[in-house]
């Protein structure tokens, strides 16, 4: 431990910031993690059941089984079929209300991804920027000695490459954290697309 913090101190100024975008790195990796966990529920398959409760026993059977879901797509359909029971087969208003229902759904789903971004590119420039800031310590202690001396630009050397080693250590993860969630986001869509189909052309047919 006492080695990790001398490694890190002896990283400069710079890697404050960068241990600031760990930080809220970790945080939303977290927080995605559980959103996406929470929303696990296949889209395609809770619609089938909808359709199921629908033809079943009606409206109230269907949003009883959605009220009862905390996953995005349940908050998708819900609002689509209390429209239903307001206006009836009226597709271009349901179309409208699950569109607008799934907007703020994948929004929701979407949340936090430009703050991860930020971080995977952000974290190497501040690395970045501090082994400039080391290069110039050490061009100046040759500046101020008159002579190059191993001893004397040792210490900027070492910010240098530390800086810049710990700017992608936290680039690296929340770049793959973040090409995994953009993905699970994009698949996640596609099957709300398919659901919102199928119950549209269920609600058409009731």
């Amino acid at each position: 431990m006492r080695g990790l913090i001398e490694w890190y101190l002896n990283g400069g100024p710079f890697m404050w910031p960068i241990l600031i975008a760990a930080v809220i790195g970790i945080a939303y990796i977290i927080e995605r993690f559980i959103t996406f966990a929470r929303a696990g529920v296949d889209p395609k398959k809770f619609t089938e059941n909808v359709v199921k409760k629908l033809k079943k026993g009606g409206v109230d059977a269907a949003l009883k089984f959605c009220k009862a879901s905390r996953s995005p797509i349940a908050r998708i359909l819900e609002p689509t079929l209390l429209k239903y029971k307001e206006v009836g087969k009226d597709k271009a208003i349901l179309e409208e209300a699950l569109s607008a229902a799934a907007t703020t759904e994948l929004a929701f789903l979407d949340r936090g991804m430009a703050v991860l971004s930020a971080v995977t590119t952000l974290s190497p420039m501040l690395g970045f920027l501090g082994t400039v800031s080391g290069m110039i310590r050490a061009f100046n202690a040759i500046a101020l000695a008159g002579t190059v001396e191993p001893t004397l630009v040792a210490s900027g050397i070492s910010e240098a490459l530390i800086t810049t080693q710990f700017g992608l250590i936290v680039a690296v993860p929340t770049a793959a954290a973040h090409t995994y969630f953009s993905q699970k986001v994009n698949a996640y869509a596609r099957s709300m697309e398919e659901a919102a189909s199928l119950i549209i052309e269920t609600l058409m047919e009731a």
